[in-house]
Order: C-alpha cells, then structure tokens, then sequence
C-alpha cells in the first residue's frame, strides 16, 4: 500500500491512495469488495470512505456502492489548489520577509543539479549573460544560451576548448589546457544581469561530489564577473607579449566593448 508516494505528497494519507486507486481500477464496488481489492482491512475501509467522500474524491452512487472522482477532474482539483497555496505562500513571505543587505553563498553538488541551476539562470537572463566554459559544459547549455542570444541577451563567452565560435563577443583561452591541470578539474563560470553567479571547478574524478558555489551576493558577483572581463584581457594580452602578434581588428573591437562592459 505505499507504492503510492505521490499521492501522499498531495495530501493523500496512505489507506486514501489505496483505496482511490483501487476505485479507479474497480467502480462501483461495495465497501467489502474494496476491502479485499485494496488489502485495507473492512474494519477501516469504511472510515477511509468517509474521509474519502468528505474530501470530494469519492461518492456513494448507490446503497453501499463507491465510485471515484474522475481522475482528470481530481487533477485539476490539486493544481489549483496546490497553485492556490503557493500564491498564499508567497503572498505570507512577501509580507513577513525583510530585504537584507547580504545574500548567503549556497553550493551545489551532483554534474545534472549544477547544470539544471545554469540552464534556469540562462533561459531568466534578461540583459547579459558571461560564462567561461569546458566543452562538456558548453553541450548541455550550448542551445540556452544560443536561445537567449536570439531573444536579445549580450553573451560573453570565453571558450576553455574547442568550441565552435557562435557568439558576437567569444574568445579563446590560451591556457585552458594547463589551467585545468593547475585547477584540478574543469571550471565552470555563468553571470547573469549582474544579479546571480554560478561558478566552482568540477573536480577531476569527482564531479558529482564537487561544490559549486550559486549566489546573489553581490560582491562576489562583482568580484567574478571582474575576474571574466580580465580573462578576455588576458587573451589579448598573451597574443601581444607571448605570440608577438597584432590584434585584429575583431580583437580590437570586443576589447573595446569588454573595456567599456562595467
């Protein structure tokens, strides 16, 4: 009788889900014949009824006969409620919240729970988005992030690999194959409209146990997305000192819009 958990997370007690779903396989039957279907003894079977009958999502269509609520309306029944509870929550948090000068560093663990974080603060952006990027990151969020270039959002996008060049303002670094063996694993960096920052280093052969580091704090917003605009420097940088090379006059042209990006 607890194969149906869910049920109980809707409010369902545990001889409710049973005897529901026994009703829905099996209608209308007698409170006997529901005992024997639904394994809840007949000493109970009729209280569970009642509850059941109260709630509104059983009914007694004869003498001693019980069928269910359609299951399609008893859907509908708990989203609204449960979409009606939520808004009361909010509505109870708008109120007895108080806006704080800090925000508290929150970290995540599990490679899909981290990306699941990025991909929500991607497809949110609204005006900006950096993020620095290995090429395993980049092809689970490639596809937000190219949506929220089309819907007018700035990308700066600072590639850790080789990651095919789709973006206004992209570069490579020049380090990334030593800078993961000097870090100990692939970082990952995403800054969006200046409001939230993701970043943390999925350490090698221990990804799934890695932190990473989720915020709204804003000076560690600050501090990050600073440290991304000097890693576009650092490529110009190293293509002039260490390469002995000009820029281009592409090159020219994002240091200038990164140089003015405050």
């Amino acid at each position: 009788m607890d194969t149906y958990s869910n049920l109980k997370e809707l409010g369902f007690s545990q001889y409710e889900s049973a005897c529901y779903m026994a009703l829905v396989s099996n209608h209308p039957v007698n409170g006997s014949q529901l005992s024997r279907i639904s394994g809840i003894a007949r000493s109970r079977i009729y209280d569970v009824l009642r509850s059941l009958i109260a709630k509104g999502y059983v009914i007694e269509i004869n003498s001693g006969q019980y069928a269910p609520l359609p299951s399609d309306e008893l859907i509908r029944r708990l989203k609204r409620s449960f979409d009606s509870n939520i808004e009361a929550f909010e509505d109870q948090i708008a109120k007895a919240g108080r806006k704080n000068d800090f925000e508290f560093v929150w970290t995540i663990t599990g490679y899909d729970n981290v990306m699941e974080k990025a991909i929500e603060m991607i497809k949110n952006a609204k005006e900006e988005i950096y993020v620095r990027l290995f090429p395993e990151a980049d092809r689970h969020l490639d596809k937000y992030l190219t949506s929220a270039d089309e819907r007018g959002v700035k990308i700066r996008y600072i590639a850790m690999g080789k990651i095919p060049k789709k973006f206004d303002i992209q570069v490579l670094h020049p380090d990334q194959e030593r800078l993961q063996q000097t870090i100990g694993g692939r970082s990952i960096e995403v800054i969006t409209d200046k409001s939230e920052a993701l970043v943390g280093v999925f350490e090698t052969e221990n990804e799934e146990a890695s932190s990473i580091n989720w915020t709204r704090n804003q000076w560690f917003i600050v501090a990050n997305r600073d440290s991304l605009r000097h890693d576009f420097y650092h490529c110009f940088l190293e293509k002039i000192l260490d390469r002995h090379q000009e820029l281009t006059k592409e090159e020219q042209r994002i240091y200038r819009i990164i140089k003015e990006d405050n």
